[in-house]
């Protein structure tokens, strides 16, 4: 068994994405990014003009004996609003997508059930896409760990 997977969650700005993830015990490595564009290796300011297809995400590395694919699932859920489509609060934009990025199989199955007991919670009005991983583009650097670089420790 591999000793690290990988795991890529659209939920609106990934910034406070990155620093949810950041705190669960098995997360080895958070990195922001955009996938599921068109345009190779794009800019923020690209994503953000709303024509390239990406969405803001956080890829996350983490070990499977620590911290299940199900349990990031889980905090993913929990940590945005994915009733709205192409927003989350006052970012909107189809960059802010609520969107979940499978690296195999299991992830794709395991994430369809993860859904679907959402839209019972939510009486069905969850728009979350679930979509094969596409290429990862790291974001520019001064994204990276935002909030502990700049000393934000919530939004809104």
């Amino acid at each position: 068994m591999k000793k690290t997977e990988k795991a890529a969650f659209g939920a609106g700005c990934f910034w406070h994405v990155e620093e949810e993830f950041s705190k669960l015990k098995g997360v080895i490595k958070t990195t922001v990014g955009y996938m599921g564009g068109t345009v190779k290796n794009p800019t923020y300011k690209q994503v953000c003009n709303d024509k390239t297809g990406h969405a803001e995400v956080c890829q996350v590395e983490y070990n499977p004996k620590e911290i299940s694919y199900k349990e990031l699932l889980d905090a993913f859920w929990r940590i945005h609003d994915p009733t709205q489509y192409n927003r989350q609060g006052p970012d909107v934009g189809s960059q802010y997508k609520s969107v979940i990025f499978y690296h195999d199989e299991e992830q794709k199955e395991i994430a369809e059930k993860s859904k679907e007991e959402q839209q019972k919670r939510h009486n069905g009005m969850i728009v979350t896409k679930i979509e094969s991983a596409k290429e990862f583009w790291k974001a520019e650097e001064y994204h990276q760990k935002y909030f502990q670089k700049n000393k934000i420790f919530k939004c809104g």
